[in-house]
């Protein structure tokens, strides 16, 4: 004689996953956490430790976002950032490798420094001759 166990219940019941993943509708990004809001009420809340690009930015930059389509996801252009919902749902940080990640801080420290040194000598002298046509005008 074989016995066969089962292990099904009967009268048991479960919620089956959503078939579609909900749009954002609003983002908020303070100094530690991504706050995304969804349009079905949900907010989901992450700290910002998982995306080093967002970590990294400055409050304007983290402020300037826009969403992806209807809202699939959330793209930082001031970063070069991207982050979709699904993954934010799913519990996904930055899948950014090291070396990637280094070439962005590099090309930001290039950006800044660029941003900091004056004018070369031909465009001031060029600036200083159009000033004083336009004086003599």
């Amino acid at each position: 004689m074989t016995t066969r166990l089962s292990y099904y219940r009967h009268g048991m019941t479960t919620s089956s996953p959503a078939t579609e993943t909900p749009f954002a509708t609003d983002v908020k990004v303070t100094a530690d956490a991504l706050a995304v809001q969804l349009q079905d009420g949900r907010v989901v809340s992450i700290p910002l430790t998982w995306y080093p690009r967002l970590a990294e930015g400055t409050p304007t930059e983290r402020r300037r976002w826009e969403l992806i389509g209807p809202g699939i996801g959330i793209h930082w252009p001031d970063l070069d950032e991207d982050i979709s919902v699904e993954a934010l749902l799913v519990g996904l940080g930055s899948n950014e490798g090291a070396s990637s990640l280094q070439r962005w801080r590099a090309s930001r420290r290039r950006s800044a420094n660029k941003a900091l040194q004056p004018a070369s000598r031909t465009s001031q002298k060029a600036k200083s001759k159009s000033r004083s046509r336009a004086a003599r005008g």
